[in-house]
């Protein structure tokens, strides 16, 4: 929803100033999904806005439901056609957060994510991302979820830092206590590792929740695997995470996928911990650990007894870290699984 047309569009039709409160307390709190639910405002003028306005930026195209009903995949259809998806998680009972899209595909191309493989097609707008919220709100409300939304994470398809001008309009809309209102502390953004990304969220948004896609602590497996360590090497990142510290005394959380033969090893966990501790604020880094969700034919998951002697080896070296439960995976609406079809 575009609150400026919103705005100028009541401004057109001679309505007074709280009418456009009452508008955006139906659609951004309320969950209305169209215009002639919003029993506030006249009927004349509910006909004016669905003549004139759209609440979504994009059109619902399908929808999955996991098995266990506590992943739900969305995919929408943009208005030039192209195709973003959204996952919409329940982790514990009565509890929802949104993964959301920042860009149609993705340029990054890492080898063990399903959005790379599609190409990149362009940057999603402000409007097209927090509509995406936008959305959810909508659906819980048409088929009667139980429960809060919580959170939203921006670790959907594509690169939130390579975007940073519309996600940052987004993260101020998403904060926003006149229009969405959610806290900045149940918000994350994931990168996997832009560094001036990094020093603009410290900066602007000290509050947001940052999560990094780190997955290798060697430079020779992760430019494998992770092209953009070619330029963006973990040196880097290790002094843009020194440099978020001095900004932000906050947890960082940091992804690791586990790959089967891959940097799932006793030697790969030691790389991880002596990586981490160089980065100094130990307490402060938070590891993910993931069991690969396929995506390749060539890729294999680490196998659960690996995963939990990974963890168990982490833990031991004073490493806080869990191991992350995928959810969704039946859908194709898990970690590195979204490819917009």
């Amino acid at each position: 929803m575009d609150v400026s047309l919103l705005a100028k569009l009541l401004e057109d039709n001679n309505q007074p100033k709280f009418r456009l409160e009452q508008v955006k307390k139906a659609i951004f709190q309320d969950g209305v999904f169209s215009f002639e639910n919003i029993t506030t405002i006249s009927k004349e003028l509910r006909e004016k806005l669905k003549e004139n306005l759209d609440i979504l930026s994009f059109f619902p195209d399908k929808t999955l439901v996991s098995k266990d009903k506590r992943s739900i995949k969305a995919l929408l259809k943009l208005k030039d056609g192209n195709l973003i998806e959204t996952v919409f998680i329940s982790p514990k009972p009565n509890i929802w957060s949104a993964c959301i899209s920042s860009q149609v595909g993705c340029p990054l191309g890492c080898g063990f994510c399903a959005t790379g493989k599609g190409g990149f097609k362009r940057n999603l707008t402000a409007e097209e991302i927090t509509d995406q919220i936008l959305y959810w709100k909508q659906y819980m409300k048409k088929k009667g979820l139980a429960g809060v939304f919580s959170n939203i994470v921006y670790m959907g398809m594509g690169e939130p830092f390579l975007n940073w001008e519309e996600v940052s309009k987004s993260l101020r809309n998403l904060t926003d206590p006149d229009l969405f209102g959610f806290s900045s502390r149940s918000i994350s953004v994931s990168t996997a590792g832009i560094p001036e990304g990094i020093e603009k969220l410290a900066m602007k948004f000290p509050q947001i929740n940052l999560a990094v896609s780190l997955h290798f602590s060697a430079d020779e497996k992760r430019d494998k695997f992770m092209p953009i360590n070619k330029k963006h090497n973990l040196e880097k990142l290790k002094n843009s995470l020194r440099s978020y510290f001095t900004h932000c005394n906050r947890k960082v959380f940091l992804e690791y996928i586990l790959l089967e033969n891959v940097n799932d090893s006793l030697e790969d966990a030691q790389d991880l911990i002596k990586y981490l501790k160089s980065i100094g604020n130990f307490h402060l880094l938070h590891v993910n650990l993931i069991r690969y969700n396929s995506t390749s034919d060539k890729l294999k998951p680490s196998s659960s007894s690996v995963a939990r002697e990974f963890k168990n080896y982490l833990l031991r070296n004073g490493v806080n870290v869990t191991i992350r439960k995928s959810l969704g995976e039946d859908i194709q609406g898990a970690c590195g699984q979204l490819a917009g079809r």
